[in-house]
């Protein structure tokens, strides 16, 4: 299979938006699009879409902004099936728009996003045959974290989830704080809070992390690694093959 690739940065792509996804593009590409970006600054826990909306809005996140898909089972507990930050997009990426929601879409960190209309996003497609294969690119890379959280959520334990849960979010954010309290991570599972409390109390016996006031600080990313499944690393082996350099690295 080929391969995108991120522009080079000495090309300019620095002085776009920091989302992966939008430095990829080709700067002809990229100036169909940009005239009709939003710039929007989200709270924590905002809503962007419950299941059955019309999705006509592309949330791009940008820096440590971070978005959580949530399907809703039939007790009415939320379960995250996938986290999309600075890598990628949310919402009407491949369809033409007037589809309803599936999942619910929230956003877990707050902070900077570009918004972009799915009418003028398809408008730009139209010109460009490369804009239409990146996007069904990172629409294939989307779905590969589904099928891999669905595989996770079945065989894995609660300390492996847990473990996997925090290292994608620091892998997106780039920071070593995760702003998440012990309830909140809890609920990203779909588990009650006492195992995931005790999963955290082990790792903080272990020096792995330790826990303040609404956030988790690691300390310990290596051993937090060899606490978790391999899951992250299968969704981002696909990222290289699919979309070179758009997934996080270390460091970024």
């Amino acid at each position: 299979m080929m391969t995108s690739k991120v522009a080079d940065p000495a090309a300019g792509e620095n002085d776009r938006p920091a989302n992966n996804l939008l430095r990829t593009l080709r700067p002809s590409d990229y100036s169909l699009l940009e005239p009709h970006f939003q710039h929007w600054e989200s709270p924590s826990h905002e809503l962007l879409y419950n299941p059955g909306d019309n999705v006509d809005v592309i949330y791009f996140p940008c820096g440590r902004s971070l978005v959580s898909f949530l399907v809703t089972n039939e007790d009415g507990h939320d379960v995250e099936t996938i986290l999309v930050g600075r890598e990628g997009a949310v919402g009407g990426i491949v369809s033409h728009g007037n589809l309803p929601a599936y999942a619910k879409i929230v956003v877990q960190f707050g902070g900077p996003f570009i918004r972009l209309r799915v009418r003028d996003l398809e408008a730009a497609k139209s010109r460009s045959l490369t804009l239409r294969h990146l996007f069904a690119r990172y629409a294939d890379c989307l779905l590969a974290q589904v099928f891999q959280s669905t595989a996770c959520n079945a065989i894995h334990t609660i300390e492996q989830r847990t473990a996997k849960w925090i290292i994608a979010a620091m892998d997106r954010t780039g920071d070593h704080v995760v702003p998440l309290t012990h309830e909140q991570l809890a609920f990203m599972l779909g588990v009650g809070r006492s195992y995931t409390s005790r999963v955290i109390q082990t790792f903080k016996n272990e020096g792995i992390l330790e826990t303040r006031r609404g956030a988790l600080l690691v300390h310990d990313l290596d051993a937090l690694r060899a606490r978790s499944c391999l899951c992250n690393e299968s969704v981002k082996s696909h990222f290289e093959s699919v979309l070179l350099g758009v997934y996080p690295a270390d460091g970024d």
